[in-house]
């Protein structure tokens, strides 16, 4: 199993041929979609099936221009960090002494590490935050977590606030790892977020699997 053969498994379903449509009609209509067509499974394009070691669940793309490119957390280069990832900076920071902080949002370099930055919706209508909820991308970001709970072993998905943590409900505990923590929101951060310690004990959950940890520095 690959991401190419889930893509194409679910790009044949009925609900995923309807969400498509609607999506088509949106931008028929004038309407701006967030990220670009061309951006939108970049998570599942830098980060393949059997290369994932950690997956982090954000809720859906940014809404601003220029900013959402299909990682989630991420933002392109030259774009402002946004509240939440200064936040995950700020625990990195808090957990690495070495850790320096970036100028920039953009988390490619964790994607090509084996870390899947997965929104569990993938498009937006610009200034729009969840228009596309409920549209079917949830079922079809579903099905990735089943695959990847199916066909790898060892994963840490870092869940964090409830939204994060009812798309992992079904994980298989046995096979993965599951962090909880709250949201990085400036509106929830400092309930347990800050202090959570994710990074490295995601980072030594994979040494004790003899595989290689993520380097955090962005």
């Amino acid at each position: 199993m690959n991401w190419d053969t889930f893509l194409s498994t679910e790009q044949r379903q009925d609900y995923y041929r309807v969400l498509q449509r609607r999506l088509a009609s949106e931008m028929s209509a004038g309407r701006i979609i967030y990220p670009p067509e061309s951006e939108r499974f970049a998570a599942f394009e830098h980060t393949p099936l059997g290369a994932t070691k950690v997956v982090i669940i954000g809720q859906d793309p940014y809404h601003g221009e220029n900013q959402a490119h299909g990682l989630s957390f991420s933002v392109k280069p030259g774009q402002k960090i946004p509240p939440s990832l200064r936040n995950i900076y700020k625990e990195l920071a808090n957990e690495y002494a070495d850790w320096q902080q970036p100028q920039h949002g953009n988390l490619e370099c964790w994607a090509k590490q084996g870390v899947l930055l997965l929104n569990s919706v993938l498009s937006v209508e610009q200034a729009k935050p969840n228009a596309h909820a409920k549209w079917g991308w949830e079922q079809f970001t579903d099905a990735a977590i089943a695959t990847i709970d199916q066909h790898c072993e060892g994963v840490i998905f870092l869940l964090w606030g409830s939204h994060a943590q009812k798309k992992g409900l079904n994980i298989n505990n046995q096979r993965h790892h599951v962090l909880s923590a709250p949201h990085p929101s400036p509106l929830s951060a400092h309930r347990g977020f800050f202090g959570c310690d994710h990074f490295i004990a995601a980072n030594a959950l994979l040494t004790q699997q003899g595989r290689t940890p993520i380097n955090w520095q962005v």
